[in-house]
């Protein structure tokens, strides 16, 4: 079908770009080598439109483009130059003309690359694709790890004391069955075990929720979360090195409470009264813990979820890189295991989709400590949690952190984080409002936020949305 002018209309009154829509003025000309490579980006995330002749930047108007005057030629260079068919339509719209470069999806199991560079979109840029990222792709049709089978060949009897099924009823306020066709009938439906002849199989999944010990699992096991603390701000010194060896839903209680137990305790005054306090809060703890084991690469083998205890900040840390940008890990979600995240939510684990950090981030705010560093690095995903810091204390990255996250956080509640804002997050006065305006200069430096245009240009009343609203 056609595009019309009235798509067009549409598409200009999107609030931002996003996974099948790519906007590009293209006034004059646009570099054949860009065609190609968003063409191969667009493709390996699904498909989409690239648009010459609309504007990138809100708000979004009809700009014409005057590029590639010969489609029919440009549709031959591109096949040649990346080996997959796309169609180029030209819309005559009354503000200009529109190329619109209708791109399809790579096939399952296949990603496209450029010169041997896999490329994907991150914001407004083109960059590789993460070997974390790739190997998804790759191994797509292929079993799931956690679906197949780890134990075969099992009596009811052995089902209920390999699994804690007690501990599954509970968490599923449910009442516990009288017998054990019951409790197996449950898992059966719940299909976390398999019926197998005159026998039942247990499934990774299962085992790695369930286990009343993850070693009775030899390709489970090697997943269990480990707990290890450090003497001080360094891994110089370590005073303990814990495995948990309970299955992620029954242990997931014991494994948050233990992981308080060993953290360290800061000293507040209120009201006159000495107070001590944990270095960070249980709500963060929780939440961090079970992204950590929920989003992590089972495949990867030899590591595991970890949870590292430092004098001044905890680390958590998975094995995978994400899926989502760690720019957009507040607002954004995509599960690696999608399996496992329905039922850690359905047994009140977990949140809903995409909120678990955006409680870390409140609860950040609240309490005005330093803003979490999400990273991926080496075939791992981390969050490092900082324990209390003033801001004269906070170095430049520290605050432009925590401004990025607090616009990202107003943009969320569908608010806009102005000056005042920020100088309340970081607790400083109103005396302060000129270093706030240098915290929020340098967030934009960075690339990280933008001024909200619909606001007016007066600083004084200026609003910020971050750099993908």
């Amino acid at each position: 079908m056609a595009t019309t002018p009235e798509q067009i209309e549409i598409w200009c009154k999107c609030s931002s770009e996003h996974q099948t829509l790519e906007f590009k003025e293209a006034k004059t000309k646009f570099s054949n080598s860009k065609i190609y490579e968003y063409c191969v980006a667009i493709a390996n995330e699904g498909g989409g439109k690239l648009v010459l002749g609309i504007s990138d930047q809100v708000p979004r108007n009809v700009v014409g483009s005057r590029a590639i005057r010969d489609t029919v030629k440009m549709e031959e260079q591109i096949f040649q130059a990346i080996n997959f068919r796309v169609d180029i339509e030209e819309v005559l719209h009354h503000d200009g003309r529109i190329l619109i470069f209708h791109i399809p999806s790579r096939p399952q199991g296949t990603a496209y690359h450029m010169k041997g560079v896999y490329l994907m979109r991150v914001g407004q840029e083109l960059k590789p694709m993460s070997e974390d990222r790739l190997r998804h792709i790759f191994a797509e049709g292929e079993p799931n790890w956690l679906n197949e089978t780890s134990r075969n060949g099992l009596s009811s009897e052995e089902v209920t004391d390999l699994l804690d099924t007690q501990k599954y009823f509970d968490l599923l306020k449910l009442p516990y069955p009288t017998n054990q066709d019951g409790i197996i009938n449950r898992l059966l439906d719940d299909q976390l075990i398999v019926r197998k002849g005159s026998g039942h199989s247990i499934t990774r999944l299962s085992a790695i929720l369930l286990a009343k010990d993850l070693n009775d699992f030899p390709e489970v096991a090697r997943k269990s979360p480990r707990v290890i603390v450090y003497l001080a701000k360094s891994k110089l010194q370590t005073r303990l090195d814990e495995t948990i060896t309970t299955g992620y839903a029954v242990g997931f209680q014991s494994l948050v409470k233990f992981v308080m137990t060993q953290l360290p305790q800061n000293e507040v005054i209120e009201a006159t009264i000495r107070n001590e306090v944990k270095l960070v809060s249980e709500i963060a703890i929780r939440e961090l813990v079970a992204n950590a084991l929920i989003h992590q690469d089972f495949t990867i083998g030899g590591t595991s979820m970890m949870v590292e205890i430092y004098s001044d900040r905890v680390e958590i840390s998975n094995p995978g890189e994400p899926i989502v940008p760690v720019e957009r890990f507040i607002d954004g979600y995509r599960s690696r295991n999608e399996d496992l995240a329905k039922i850690m939510r359905r047994l009140g684990i977990c949140e809903k989709r995409s909120s678990g950090i955006d409680k870390v981030i409140n609860e950040v705010e609240i309490s005005q400590l330093p803003a979490p560093f999400f990273q991926a690095n080496y075939g791992r995903t981390t969050v490092t949690i900082y324990g209390p810091k003033k801001f004269s204390r906070m170095n430049r990255n520290d605050r432009v952190r925590a401004c990025y996250q607090h616009c990202v956080m107003k943009w969320i509640m569908s608010e806009r984080m102005i000056n005042s804002s920020l100088r309340e997050r970081f607790g400083l006065p109103e005396s302060k409002s000129a270093i706030v305006s240098q915290v929020i200069v340098a967030t934009t430096e960075e690339g990280l936020i933008k001024l909200d245009e619909r606001a007016g240009t007066s600083r004084k009343y200026a609003r910020y949305l971050p750099f993908w609203a």
